[in-house]
């Protein structure tokens, strides 16, 4: 198949995983495998950079009025040494309360688990638990508070377990998503907060492995044509993802997002017995 169709296709199902709770690394693993698509490029640190760019992008286009408030809001509660009653002074740093274990964790791990937990049975393994965790938040959860309920040491969690999002399989929305539901945020309390969450954590994400790539990490050619086509669909399946989640949330359970996750990693361990 032409490269460039496979970047398209691959840039799709990034901006739309990425967002939706059923994990985009998983993804970026399970599609190639389940279509026999073998070319180093799809797998390049350049190819991977421009995805992470794309779903940035499209988080930027969504939220540039929240983060056009947020950013002078934080930035003035520094000055004041104070919220002073604001609700964007003090959503601001709860955001900034999430990055610590993101940094810390993602500096030290995301090598490893980007060389060593490929494998797809154990990626199909991860959604299975990640369908758990999603199910039984969603299922427990009072899901009765707004975002402005949320304390400090909560939202240090949910970063925390974010983090987890290091394993391929998991889902960073997905999980970020549970720890709201967990909390008693509602549904769209919890989705929304997971992508302005988001933000920062892709866009560090993002610099760390175009660090890689200046310093010479590339393993294969790349096609300049290629990565604007996976740009440019991860960035419009991106937005329509966002779209879609945080309006199909007011109304729906996450049970969809289950048992979509549950069926692909059927579909996954009957394709590794059958090889």
């Amino acid at each position: 198949m032409d490269i460039a169709l496979q970047a398209l296709v691959i840039g799709a199902v990034q901006g739309l995983t990425e967002f939706l709770p059923i994990s985009s690394s998983g993804h970026l693993i399970l599609v190639p495998y389940l279509l026999g698509w073998t070319d180093p490029f799809i797998n390049s640190l350049a190819f991977s950079v421009m995805l992470h760019m794309g779903t940035l992008a499209a988080l930027f286009a969504y939220f540039w009025r929240d983060w056009a408030r947020l950013v002078p809001a934080g930035l003035a509660a520094v000055r004041d040494r104070s919220f002073r009653g604001d609700a964007d002074r003090r959503l601001a740093w709860l955001l900034a309360a999430t990055l610590p274990p993101a940094i810390v964790l993602g500096v030290l791990l995301s090598d490893f688990f980007e060389e060593k937990v490929r494998q797809p049975i154990l990626v199909a393994a991860m959604l299975v638990v990640g369908a758990a965790i999603l199910w039984l938040a969603d299922r427990l959860g009072r899901r009765t508070d707004g975002i402005e309920r949320l304390g400090f040491t909560g939202s240090f969690g949910i970063g925390c377990a974010q983090a987890l999002a290091l394993v391929p399989g998991i889902s960073r929305s997905g999980i970020s998503i549970s720890a709201g539901l967990a909390l008693g945020l509602t549904r769209e309390a919890a989705t929304r907060f997971s992508f302005l969450m988001a933000t920062p954590v892709i866009a560090g994400a993002g610099l760390f492995e175009l660090r890689k790539l200046l310093a010479g990490e590339v393993t294969s050619d790349v096609s300049t044509a290629a990565i604007v086509v996976g740009f440019v669909a991860a960035v419009i399946s991106g937005l329509a993802a966002i779209h879609v989640l945080l309006g199909f949330v007011r109304n729906h359970s996450m049970t969809v997002f289950v048992a979509y996750r549950l069926a692909l990693a059927a579909i996954v361990v009957i394709v590794v017995l059958a090889a």
